[in-house]
């Protein structure tokens, strides 16, 4: 089956973001040092599975970034479509590190670790929803 033309257009127009495993391995690090404290292992052995299932969401999800959407992908198989007409807002948060991704849409507001590179999604973002994007600091001036 050939594709249609619009198709063929979103897909050229269309970036899928490669995946990083920086965040889970330094959740597993964490788990690790604090299992080698002379405390209760609970914590350490819940924060390394925390760890393990962000390792395995790495290479098992992906982003697309489309012509009219950010698109979130499992193994192959499309899990959800966040359109950017539906977009208030987005903001990397704890930047410096491997961190978190912050989106709000008209519905929800959405939490997703960065898993994959940050400066690809940051770039996409920026080319995409530029004028959502959250500022770090407040603006103080008064109108």
């Amino acid at each position: 089956m050939k594709p249609t033309p619009n198709k063929a257009a979103q897909n050229e127009n269309s970036v899928t973001l490669a995946p990083n495993p920086r965040l889970p391995l330094l959740i597993i690090g964490l788990g690790g040092l604090l299992g080698a404290l002379p405390i209760n292992p609970f914590f350490a052995i819940l924060i390394g599975i925390f760890g393990v299932f962000l390792l395995i969401q790495t290479y098992t999800l992906r982003l697309e970034f489309a012509s009219e959407a950010m698109v979130v992908w499992q193994v192959g198989r499309e899990l959800r479509r966040f359109p950017y007409k539906n977009w208030l807002a987005w903001r990397l948060l704890i930047p410096s590190l491997p961190g978190i991704f912050y989106f709000r849409e008209v519905a929800s507001p959405h939490l997703l670790p960065i898993i994959f590179d940050k400066n690809a999604l940051e770039n996409q973002l920026r080319l995409r929803l530029k004028d959502l994007e959250k500022p770090k600091t407040p603006d103080k001036s008064v109108s």
